[in-house]
């Protein structure tokens, strides 16, 4: 396995992405397909294909703000040029930029890249990385007016799998079935 390597819930059209928000907001993009005005455009927001990290970062829907975990599935097109575009959020010296150079970009992009050590099901870090994906300003818009198809609220799941897990079962199986997913170029 690649240490950089994509794995998503995916079709020919679209790639399903993980939030976690408060109940307001979840509530509101069940209701609209999309966010609505509970959801802040004038931030950054940030998308995970991975469930297992998402599961990380949410403490399996535990976090105070992020109570209700959302399966976002978005246009394969908009994930790529996301990928294609985006400003690594820490200083990378084998990306051919100065440093300074690097922080001139990187205060300008409203589209940014992260890869975090990948989660077990205990939130135990792997040896390999998952992306993230953080946007802003104008690509927040498009997000939420073009690129989302559907969203689930998934929370009764996570809380299923969260329970099983701390009665000593091994879930693995009953996973979302990531697969490598690969930039169309």
């Amino acid at each position: 396995m690649n240490e950089h390597e994509i794995r998503a819930v995916y079709d020919d059209e679209t790639i399903r992405v993980y939030q976690a928000y408060n109940v307001a907001i979840a509530k509101q993009a069940i209701q609209k397909g999309t966010f609505g005005s509970h959801f802040k455009l004038d931030r950054m927001t940030w998308i995970k294909p991975s469930f297992l990290w998402m599961m990380y970062r949410c403490g399996w829907a535990q976090k105070d703000g992020q109570e209700r975990v959302l399966a976002i599935d978005i246009k394969r097109e908009a994930f790529d040029f996301l990928v294609k575009n985006a400003m690594y959020s820490k200083y990378e010296p084998e990306a051919n930029l100065s440093k300074e150079e690097w922080k001139e970009r990187i205060r300008k992009s409203d589209i940014r890249i992260q890869w975090d050590p990948e989660r077990d099901i205990y939130g135990n870090p792997l040896e390999y990385r998952s992306i993230q994906l953080g946007i802003r300003g104008k690509y927040v818009e498009q997000y939420v007016e073009d690129w989302i198809v559907q969203i689930n609220d998934i929370t009764d799941y996570v809380i299923t799998l969260k329970e099983k897990i701390n009665r000593g079962y091994d879930v693995t199986l009953e996973l979302p079935k990531e697969r490598e997913y690969r930039i169309k170029y």
